[in-house]
């Protein structure tokens, strides 16, 4: 049977190129080779039938700030995302901490003499949030609609990118908090394009937040595949596409792929000059994964920790940065950096009494094949003392193992690719539009594509609006609201 558009890859950019394109009246079909839906945002019973992991992603910063979710209206489609008190929080030692409340008064008054500082580095990017965040999550190829807003970036980037921001703070907490956002790129620190996201990160903290989904980031994705079938549209899982030919029956082709599974795909077909620049795309350090089932919350040794949605664990600025630095060229640091979410600290739909679902992950050199379980836990007993005598059950999931759960994970590498200026300004490889690919009919959409990792959509949106031209406008002006998927 012929098909308008084919979508290979059930992520949450493939999914957001599918409802767009479903709701503009054209046939669809999602292929995911896995069992499930979902990519990155799949939750799953790990330990306990009443408990629920997020495999990947918990924490939705971009999802909150989106412009796809932001049309689509995660709330109308039964999305409850949480915003936790603290957004994240970053521990320094065993009395300290830095502490980046949704509130910007609350943190400026929790950071001292800093605040004034924090408050005119974040405060109007906070003010400017939703101009900033379509820009930073456009397809970097219109100028900015609202070119003040944009103003306020080169100074702050730069301010970041040479690391003069150490010299802004006269305490550990500020630069501490910057540092723990910055480790999300997984890059080199500091640099222009770790620089950008953590103005993109920060400042969202103080304004839609750094949010979780009631019940799991699985409600995200269902609530998008529901609305494809709502339209028609029909998602296939266990169905693998290893040759690009397969789908010769559709008119269209959108892929939410890594560059390195597109060329498996479609190696003879490609152009040689696009072959090779695919082939040359780099991919940056991998994860470690550590999935706790827990008797309690985390005892962290500054209890206002547990109030954070995200934690951060690497000390003080220096020591995050040189942890960082040292997995990028493949080394093996003593002190890594890892990030810790304990949902129930705000959902406490996520597990039962007396168990309760903690993930971690830490950063290791691509490809790393070693269980970070023990590593993982001594680093929370640093900051949390007895959090050992807590642990019910754990599982790892090594580099290897998320590549193998994730294709678009090569190495280990969650970001789908480095996250350099290079790769951030040609993503996946330098062209005007990097959606469109030299195959007629063939669309990229996955975080190897502008405006790269993180649970937003664009991708999908970006791929969908170079398909669509100029009926775009059309669709995304159509009523929306919450939709069952027909029967």
């Amino acid at each position: 049977m012929s098909m308008d558009v084919s979508v290979v890859g059930s992520g949450p950019n493939g999914l957001a190129a599918a409802v767009l394109l479903v709701r503009a009246g054209l046939t669809v079909e999602v292929h995911e080779a896995a069992d499930e839906i979902g990519g990155g945002t799949r939750t799953a019973s790990l330990f306990d039938d009443d408990v629920r992991h997020d495999i990947c992603a918990t924490g939705h910063p971009m999802a909150a700030a989106s412009p796809f979710f932001r049309w689509f209206d995660l709330a109308g489609h039964g999305v409850d995302l949480l915003r936790p008190e603290i957004a994240y929080a970053h521990p320094i030692d065993g009395s300290r901490a830095g502490l980046a409340y949704e509130d910007l008064d609350r943190t400026c008054d929790a950071l001292g003499t800093d605040g004034p500082r924090w408050r005119r580095l974040l405060g109007p990017l906070a003010e400017h949030s939703r101009e900033l965040a379509d820009l930073l999550l456009g397809d970097l190829r219109h100028p900015p609609r609202d070119p003040r807003s944009a103003a306020l970036l080169p100074a702050r980037i730069a301010l970041l990118a040479s690391g003069l921001e150490r010299r802004l703070f006269t305490g550990p907490e500020a630069p501490a908090l910057l540092s723990g956002v910055s480790a999300h790129v997984m890059s080199r620190q500091p640099s222009l394009a770790a620089a950008g996201a953590t103005l993109l990160l920060g400042h969202l903290a103080h304004s839609t937040g750094w949010p979780i989904a009631r019940g799991g980031s699985q409600t995200i994705t269902d609530a998008l595949a529901d609305d494809v079938r709502a339209h028609g549209g029909r998602i296939h899982t266990g169905s693998r596409i290893t040759d690009l030919r397969a789908l010769a029956g559709s008119r269209t082709v959108i892929l939410d792929i890594a560059p390195r599974g597109f060329l498996d795909i479609a190696r003879d077909l490609l152009p040689p000059r696009y072959r090779k620049a695919l082939e040359s795309y780099r991919y940056g350090p991998g994860a470690a994964k550590v999935d706790f089932l827990v008797s309690e919350p985390v005892p962290w040794a500054v209890p206002e920790v547990g109030k954070a949605g995200t934690v951060h664990l690497g000390g003080t600025r220096d020591k995050v940065y040189a942890a960082e630095n040292a997995v990028v060229r493949g080394e093996d640091p003593d002190d890594r950096f890892v990030l810790v979410s304990d949902p129930m600290a705000i959902d406490p739909s996520r597990g039962l009494p007396g168990k309760r679902p903690v993930w971690a992950y830490c950063h290791v050199p691509h490809g790393d094949p070693r269980d970070a379980t023990e590593l993982v836990r001594r680093r929370i007993e640093r900051f949390a003392p007895g959090f050992s005598d807590t642990i019910l059950a754990s599982r790892c999931l090594t580099a290897p193992q998320l590549e193998a759960y994730n294709a678009n994970y090569p190495g280990g590498d969650v970001a789908a690719g480095a996250v350099d200026l290079r790769q951030v300004l040609g993503r996946p490889v330098p062209r005007w539009n990097p959606h469109r690919t030299p195959l007629g009919g063939v669309f990229l959409c996955s975080a190897a594509t502008a405006p790269g990792p993180g649970v937003h959509g664009m991708g999908g949106w970006h791929a969908a609006k170079s398909l669509l031209g100029k009926d775009f406008d059309r669709v995304i002006q159509e009523p929306r609201g919450r939709t069952r998927p027909v029967s």
